[in-house]
């Protein structure tokens, strides 16, 4: 039997922890970066750019980019096959473990985007789902990725912009998962639903800790509200101007 490097050294050295998610960047051998996560038994290596696990799916970036290109060659009628839906499990797992570990390593804007590639390719699989059955056991977990932007793109915001464009993407991924409960016939649940109140409760802990009152977007949807145009359009001015609109 050949001689295996083991990797016991490295394990005795970084215990896991059960209640939290033990995380770091390290340096590959070529100089790359890469993430490791410990887990309880052993640890996972993910990529940090293009797929986590290295591969390109038949030369593409990922396997859902292999696939846009493979709808388009086949039309309308494309349905995913039983080896495709499996393929494409495969990478929602790994970019899920990934933005798991972005948000641990505190690179919001890095969690933000694998969250859209996975809210894109949900997208994807609910258009081309070979049964109704395959398309529900994927979008039950919409809501928990849409959670986690929300989360991720407002705390990159604190850290960038401030608290009020923070507490605005939490409005805004709160208003996501309402539409999606409408969606879904199932609105009355909205409000108890245990994602949609973590949202709530950590924008209203940004208010009081960094004493913001209403956002100028939630002030605009007031005005419109009550029908108080010419405010509408004054606050309309303000958000322009800060966000570049205006010169």
């Amino acid at each position: 039997m050949s001689h295996v490097r083991d990797i016991d050294d490295i394990l005795r050295r970084w215990p896991y922890e059960p209640n939290s998610v033990s995380v770091r960047l390290v340096q590959a051998a070529d100089d790359r970066d890469v993430i490791q996560m410990r887990i309880d038994m052993g640890l996972l290596q993910l990529e940090t750019e293009g797929r986590p696990d290295g591969k390109r799916p038949q030369g593409a970036e990922t396997y859902f980019d292999y696939l846009l290109a493979a709808a388009l060659q086949r039309g309308d009628q494309f349905v995913l096959s039983e080896t495709e839906c499996a393929e494409a499990d495969r990478e929602f797992v790994q970019f899920y473990h990934r933005r798991i570990c972005w948000l641990a390593l505190r690179e919001f804007r890095r969690a933000v985007q694998d969250a859209d590639h996975t809210l894109a390719f949900m997208d994807f699989c609910l258009r081309h789902a070979p049964s109704e059955e395959w398309a529900v056991s994927h979008e039950q977990y919409r809501p928990f990725v849409l959670f986690h932007r929300a989360q991720a793109a407002a705390l990159g915001d604190l850290e960038e912009q401030g608290p009020e464009e923070s507490i605005q993407q939490l409005n805004q991924g709160i208003e996501q998962l309402r539409d999606l409960f409408r969606k879904l016939g199932a609105e009355e649940r909205f409000a108890d639903d245990q994602l949609v109140r973590q949202l709530v409760e950590m924008r209203e802990s940004l208010r009081e800790r960094f004493q913001v009152g209403k956002t100028l977007q939630e002030r605009l949807a007031d005005a419109i509200a009550r029908e108080q145009y010419e405010l509408a359009a004054t606050i309309r001015d303000q958000i322009a101007r800060r966000t570049g609109g205006l010169r």
